[in-house]
């Protein structure tokens, strides 16, 4: 059963006020900081995946084997991937920052079909909240400019003026466009997604919600797939060199 289909303390779809998994108070005054659900599970995706890279390359070895090897075979193809879109040398340089955002978003994704997840205190899957989702796309829109002028310097700005002058405001918009449009169509899938086995998990329990969480292996593994490859295009677009 999918998380999102219990509704429970620890996870599911949330419709109402979402209550903070706890408050911390900041010392020497009575502010309190709200820690909400998905930022816990976020921090236990980012947790796992740090764990089993250092496990990966703490002692690698020629011929790799377990956790390398596996480390080894996703980043290999991962890179393939992003080659086709930006050329090797360039995957090899952006490849870590788009893989790891791909691993991130799709361990998210199928965090939200774990079975019995959703009894687990301070459990929600974080890219069915909009303000993960957000920082995502926000994360991937400085990394344009970054890249963009590292690559090219001042002349990184050029292609706001491109091809004509007058358009330049047209451009601004067509940037800024971007973060929203990566944002909400990670947080609308997912969010869908969940809503969806959470209602047809209340009408009928563990025959229909089934067929849906097996097609949501599909889905969030195409939702990742498509938020790396937008964010590739529109990196290898603010790196290109025009001859």
């Amino acid at each position: 059963m999918s998380a999102s289909a219990h509704g429970g303390e620890g996870g599911g779809v949330h419709h109402g006020p979402v209550e903070p998994f706890l408050n911390l108070t900041i010392p020497g005054t009575e502010y309190q900081l709200p820690i909400y659900h998905f930022v816990v599970t976020s921090w236990v995706i980012m947790f796992i995946l740090a764990l089993t890279a250092w496990l990966a390359t703490r002692n690698m070895h020629r011929l790799p084997k377990g956790v390398q090897n596996v480390w080894e075979y996703i980043v290999e193809g991962l890179f393939g991937f992003f080659g086709g879109i930006m050329g090797e040398s360039r995957a090899r340089k952006y490849g870590p920052f788009l893989t790891t955002l791909f691993l991130y978003i799709l361990l998210s994704n199928y965090s939200g079909l774990i079975p019995g997840a959703a009894m687990i205190k301070g459990f929600v899957p974080p890219t069915s909240n909009v303000s993960i989702t957000a920082a995502l796309a926000i994360l991937v829109f400085l990394s344009i400019f970054y890249y963009g002028i590292r690559a090219k310097g001042i002349g990184f700005f050029k292609h706001f003026f491109q091809p004509m002058a007058f358009l330049f405001i047209l451009n601004v918009v067509e940037e800024l466009v971007r973060p929203v449009s990566l944002s909400l169509r990670l947080y609308g899938n997912v969010y869908g997604e969940e809503t969806i086995i959470s209602e047809l998990g209340k009408m009928v329990p563990l025959i229909v919600p089934l067929p849906m969480m097996l097609l949501g292996v599909l889905l969030g593994a195409i939702q990742a797939f498509v938020f790396a490859l937008l964010a590739s295009t529109y990196i290898a677009g603010a790196t290109e060199e025009h001859h």
